[in-house]
């Protein structure tokens, strides 16, 4: 499906002053927002609590929500906190260098790049940041995908299809192919929708870099290391040596086709 260009203000992001040292910069995808910008609330978890939108939260580091909308479907927004010791001096603010330089913009914009090129990406909504002087803090919504699973959960089950295992390293191939660099490529970041469609989510710090074999190499690594890490400590985990070389011959299949070789 054909997408409308971002809505954007000439410097980045609309954004809106609130005090002297505080402003809010927004970022939408127009598919979502055709005729108008997004509501103040949009980010707002109390205010889809009140509206009994909120349909609950996700595991993992990110304050994550699951949001209803009125059609059925379903938004997850995401509020970006810090992890290990960069935690213990702040939990959810970063050193401001500008609106296009957000964690919430980048990964907005890179989402929509592949989105657009029809990769397995969940769309993205809007992104937004709040600067508080030198910092700032910074809210990313996504569409959901219905009936969506982690690959680390159906895993642990389920055996999971050859046909699939060789989807998903497609899927990575696409990524690879575009010059996209995941910085987080593990079993939880890979999702099985209900027609087992892989789907990639996650793309913090993610950026672009020419695809050179060796960083294609790491990435795919740390997959198998985060396979290899369930399969050792879960009771049940349905990971055999076939399954990963099937994801593989996914892989080296698409990206010789993807980058025309």
């Amino acid at each position: 499906m054909t997408q409308a260009p971002i809505k954007l203000a000439p410097h980045g992001c609309h954004g809106q002053a609130e005090s002297a040292t505080t402003a809010r910069f927004r970022v939408w995808n127009p598919v979502f927002f055709a005729d108008t910008a997004p509501c103040d609330g949009l980010f707002d978890i109390a205010e889809w609590q009140r509206r009994n939108g909120l349909l609950g939260h996700a595991q993992g580091r990110g304050q994550a929500c699951f949001l209803r909308r009125d059609d059925g479907s379903y938004w997850v927004l995401r509020h970006f906190r810090r992890g290990g010791f960069a935690a213990r001096l702040s939990a959810d603010r970063y050193l401001w260098t500008g609106a296009r330089r957000t964690r919430a913009y980048r990964e907005f914009q890179i989402m929509l790049d592949l989105a657009r090129l029809g990769l397995g990406v969940p769309r993205p909504v809007a992104a937004q940041s709040i600067r508080h002087g030198l910092y700032y803090e910074a809210d990313l919504i996504t569409e959901g995908i219905q009936g969506a699973c982690p690959l680390a959960d159906r895993a642990c089950l389920e055996s999971v299809s050859i046909a699939t295992w060789q989807a998903i390293g497609r899927e990575i191939a696409g990524l690879h192919a575009h010059g996209v660099w995941h910085a987080d490529l593990n079993a939880r970041n890979i999702l099985l929708d209900e027609a087992d469609q892989p789907w990639l989510i996650d793309f913090d710090r993610a950026r672009y870099r020419y695809p050179r074999r060796r960083w294609r190499e790491n990435n795919l690594a740390r997959l198998k290391r985060s396979l290899d890490k369930f399969a050792a400590r879960e009771p049940v985990f349905h990971f055999r040596s076939a399954d990963w070389a099937a994801l593989r011959a996914g892989y080296e299949a698409a990206f010789f086709e993807a980058s025309g070789l």
